[in-house]
């Protein structure tokens, strides 16, 4: 049985301040948590209702479903949740294809990027400070494990795209060049905006080239595309003439 104090601090794991203060997040569903285990994330302890994951009982702790949904952030609590450490970042590899978020804000939508980085083999997703945090519990649950394997830095975007002077930097704008007919390099920035507003002005001043992706319907009344949509489109073009190893 939980104590109140366990439900406590895994209940407020569900905010960032205290996912801060406490260095910890928490990882739901076994298919994750079995992401998270054969990964370098440390694990803190797991609440299971059935699977036992092959682990001591120092990290394990049977509990029934009624406790599951105490502490689970899931309006359907899965069977399983798990609490890890928040590692220290890593640096930034200066090669390949950099994805850089300006704002983004949705937790969905950075789950399913981070997802799409992993696919597309993008090593290094750099945020800006006020783009929603990657140990989210609703991001870790969207990013479906890919979190494991992206290295995700939080960044003020324009000292760190001001210090790569060697990466081109391109953006996605509606006035810009048509992604299909564009020459798009193995190596770069890309930078994708917020979901309301776009790329900041600041940011905008510091692309070394715009891209659209245009529309084809008849009626063109869309304003614009889901950021984690148009990231996929993107990042699918810069795959698909690519010069790397498939």
């Amino acid at each position: 049985m939980l104590s109140k104090s366990q439900i406590k601090l895994i209940k407020s794991l569900s905010q960032k301040k205290y996912r801060n203060s406490h260095g910890l997040f928490i990882v739901e569903g076994i298919k994750g948590i079995r992401e998270f285990l054969n990964s370098e994330f440390e694990l803190v302890s797991i609440y299971s209702s059935g699977e036992n994951f092959g682990l001591k009982d120092d990290y394990l702790e049977l509990i029934d479903d009624r406790d599951l949904k105490k502490i689970s952030s899931l309006k359907t609590p899965q069977k399983a949740l798990a609490v890890f450490k928040i590692p220290n970042p890593k640096q930034v590899g200066q090669k390949g294809l950099i994805v850089t978020l300006d704002g983004v804000r949705d937790p969905g939508n950075l789950g399913t990027i981070i997802r799409l980085c992993d696919w597309f083999g993008v090593e290094n997703l750099v945020c800006s400070r006020d783009t929603v945090d990657c140990y989210n519990p609703k991001v870790v649950q969207a990013s479906m494990g890919s979190l494991t394997r992206v290295n995700i830095q939080y960044l003020d975007l324009d000292e760190f795209i001001s210090a790569q002077p060697e990466l081109p930097v391109l953006g996605t704008m509606l006035e810009g060049e048509n992604v299909y007919k564009a020459n798009l390099p193995d190596a770069a920035i890309l930078v994708m905006g917020n979901e309301a507003n776009g790329i900041s002005d600041k940011i905008i001043d510091l692309l070394s080239k715009k891209i659209s992706i245009p529309q084809f319907g008849r009626i063109q009344e869309t304003e614009s595309l889901n950021v984690a949509t148009a990231t996929a489109i993107l990042l699918s073009e810069f795959r698909r003439g690519s010069s790397i190893e498939k």
